[in-house]
C-alpha cells in the first residue's frame, strides 16, 4: 500500500510539474497582471487556465524547420503549386462565387488572390492546424528568445480575443505559430482585420468560409493592395549581375528604372519611376530573375517570405486561367 501511495504521489507531482510549465515566469505573471488590471480577467482566472499550458518542444523544432528558411524555389513552389489544389481552388471559387464577387467589390482585391490564400494557408480549410493555440503561443512566446516579444504579444491578443469573441482559449486549435482558421490569422490580425462578411453578428474565421474570404480582402486592403496594379513582373538578366543588383528585402527599395540601369530587364509599360525590387530565385533550370512590385510586397505581409509570395501568385494565376477555361467549355 506505501509502495502504491508513493507512486501515485510521485505521478501527481510530476504532472503537476508539467502542467505548471509558466505559472512562475515573470513575463507571465506581467501579463497576468496586465490583464487583471484591464478588467479582462478576473484574478485568479488565468493561472487556473495555464496551469495547464505546456511548452511544446515540437513546435520550436517546426519553427526552425520553416520550408522558408531550408529550401530553395525550385523545391518550395511544388509544395504549393498542384493540380489538386488548383482544382480545389476552382471548386472553392464556384460554392463561395457571391462571397468572393463582393469582396472583390468592396476592396479590389481580385478573387483569385483570396482563394489563392486559403489553399495556401489551409488547403480551403482542410488543413487549419492541430497545435492548442495557447501552448502554441506560450512556447514561443516563452521559449523562443529570437521572436519571444513577437508571440508573447501575440499570446496576450489570443487571451483578449477569446474573451471579446466568446471562444474556450483552452479549445482552440491553429497552426505551430499560433494561426488560425481557415485563413490562418494570428491573434492581433483577427482582432483588427477580421471582419464580420455574412453579417451573423459574429466574427467566425474557424468554421465560417465566408467570413474568411472577407476577412483576407480587408486585410489585404488594410496593407496597402493597390486595386488594379500588378504584383509581379519576369525579368532577364544582362551582363553579370551583382548581388548589390538583387534583394532579400521585404519592401520595394528602388524604382524600375535603377533596376534596367543593373542590368535586370523586363517588359513591361509601367513608369519608370515605380518602386519596385528586383529579386533572384534558383529555378529548375538555375538563376530566375523577378521584379516585385508594390502588391508583391502587399503579399509579404501575410507571411514575411518572397517565396511565399510568388506561390500566392502563381497559384492565384493558375486558379483564375483554369477557371476561365472550365467556364468557356460551359458555354
Amino acid at each position: 500500500m506505501l509502495k502504491h501511495a508513493l507512486l501515485a504521489f510521485c505521478l501527481v507531482g510530476s504532472t503537476s510539474a508539467m502542467a505548471s510549465d509558466y505559472l512562475d515566469r515573470p513575463e507571465f505573471l506581467a501579463m497576468v497582471n496586465e490583464l487583471e488590471q484591464a478588467g479582462v480577467y478576473t484574478p485568479g482566472e488565468l493561472q487556473a487556465l495555464f496551469k495547464h499550458v505546456k511548452r511544446q518542444d515540437r513546435v520550436l523544432e517546426l519553427m526552425s524547420r520553416a520550408p522558408e528558411r531550408r529550401k530553395e524555389w525550385f523545391e518550395y513552389r511544388p509544395i504549393f503549386i498542384t493540380s489538386a489544389r488548383v482544382n480545389q481552388g476552382v471548386q472553392f471559387w464556384r460554392e463561395n462565387a457571391n462571397a468572393l464577387a463582393l469582396a472583390e467589390s468592396k476592396t479590389g482585391v481580385p478573387a483569385e488572390m483570396i482563394v489563392s490564400i486559403l489553399g495556401v494557408e489551409t488547403s480551403y480549410g482542410r488543413n487549419k492546424g492541430s497545435f492548442r493555440v495557447i501552448d502554441a503561443l506560450a512556447t514561443l512566446g516563452f521559449d523562443h528568445p529570437p521572436r519571444a516579444p513577437f508571440f508573447s504579444k501575440e499570446l496576450r491578443e489570443f487571451l483578449i480575443l477569446s474573451r471579446e469573441n466568446g471562444m474556450n482559449p483552452s479549445e482552440i486549435r491553429g497552426s505551430y505559430a499560433g494561426a488560425m482558421g481557415y485563413p490562418q490569422f494570428m491573434p492581433s490580425s483577427w482582432r483588427n482585420l477580421a471582419v464580420d462578411f455574412d453579417g451573423d453578428g459574429r466574427i467566425d474565421l474557424i468554421n465560417n468560409p465566408v467570413d474568411a474570404i472577407g476577412s483576407i480582402a480587408n486585410y489585404f486592403k488594410g496593407n496597402g493592395w493597390k486595386p488594379g496594379e500588378g504584383v509581379v513582373l519576369a525579368a532577364t538578366a544582362t551582363g553579370n549581375i551583382s548581388d548589390d543588383s538583387v534583394s532579400t528585402t521585404l519592401n520595394t527599395t528602388t524604382t524600375l528604372a535603377a533596376i534596367a540601369q543593373s542590368g535586370i530587364q523586363s517588359n513591361h509599360s509601367l513608369s519608370p519611376k515605380t518602386p519596385a525590387t528586383a529579386f533572384r530565385l534558383q529555378g529548375t533550370n538555375g538563376s530566375e530573375y523577378w521584379i516585385g512590385l508594390h502588391n508583391f510586397y502587399v503579399i509579404t505581409r501575410y507571411n514575411r517570405s518572397i517565396m511565399y509570395a510568388m506561390a500566392v501568385n502563381d497559384l492565384a494565376n493558375l486558379i483564375k486561367q483554369e477557371k476561365q477555361a472550365g467556364d468557356a467549355r460551359a458555354n
